[in-house]
């Protein structure tokens, strides 16, 4: 499910379920967790590069897996996700993302985690979450306005629209574009350029850019939990497993 490697210094840590099209599946989640706190405690670890496959780095949560549930299962799900979002985003350690193929829903939401997005000119980014009656989540309520701004984010979370690579670049969304199979490599330069720095100035920088994720991540916890077990996301899912228009009345 997760290939990790360590170069000087830089881990490369790369989602690999090609049948799944790397899914954000909770098995995904619990490798990540692990293999993240894993990189926190090691002291030879100064950067990491994560990074998906050649066609999608991540298509976002499990459509199979979603849907109604009990309260407390509910909120556990909630609960271990947002354990990586706060890993990921307030660790000491610096993350550049390697992205090729497409990013969508909670895939794009794990990019935004990273400090620098390096992509490959074919890849293709999305919200999704709307199509499938489900609120952003993951922490891209924070991590997406940081970078594109409150105005351009709503649109992309309210219009669910695909987002070229050249057109994320323009709007900050990604730091930069490079030609298709190439992402991982530049994502290992710049990761092995951060790895020289001083780190104790990076991990303070992460932890005041992560200000004020927490309070979103509450929000979120409590709008998710209650549309698990809305008529509109069992809709949602159905259509989308049938491969149609979702019909929505706000149940």
């Amino acid at each position: 499910m997760l290939e990790m490697t360590r170069d000087d210094g830089v881990a490369i840590v790369r989602m690999n379920d090609p049948e799944g099209r790397n899914a954000f599946s909770i098995p995904m989640r619990l490798a990540l967790l692990q293999a993240f706190r894993e990189l926190e405690a090691d002291t030879a670890v100064r950067a990491i590069v994560f990074g998906g496959g050649e066609k999608y780095f991540s298509v976002g949560g499990d459509i199979k897996d979603q849907g109604a549930r009990p309260m407390q299962e509910a909120l556990n799900r909630m609960r271990v996700l947002h354990d990586l979002v706060r890993l990921m985003a307030q660790s000491s350690k610096p993350r550049v993302c390697a992205v090729e193929g497409w990013a969508v829903g909670g895939g794009l939401a794990l990019a935004l985690l990273c400090d620098t997005i390096v992509a490959g000119d074919s890849a293709r980014f999305k919200a999704g979450f709307g199509e499938i009656g489900l609120a952003p989540d993951t922490g891209i309520l924070h991590t997406l306005p940081e970078r594109v701004g409150r105005a351009r984010a709503r649109q992309i979370l309210l219009y669910n629209e695909t987002v070229a690579a050249a057109q994320a670049l323009h709007w900050g969304l990604i730091d930069h574009v490079v030609p298709s199979g190439c992402a991982e490599a530049e994502a290992r330069r710049l990761a092995h350029d951060l790895a020289k720095k001083p780190p104790l100035p990076i991990a303070l920088t992460r932890s005041v850019f992560a200000s004020g994720l927490d309070d979103v991540l509450l929000r979120e916890r409590e709008i998710q939990v209650m549309l698990w077990n809305s008529a509109d996301h069992a809709e949602g899912r159905v259509a989308f497993l049938e491969k149609r228009a979702g019909v929505f009345r706000g149940e």
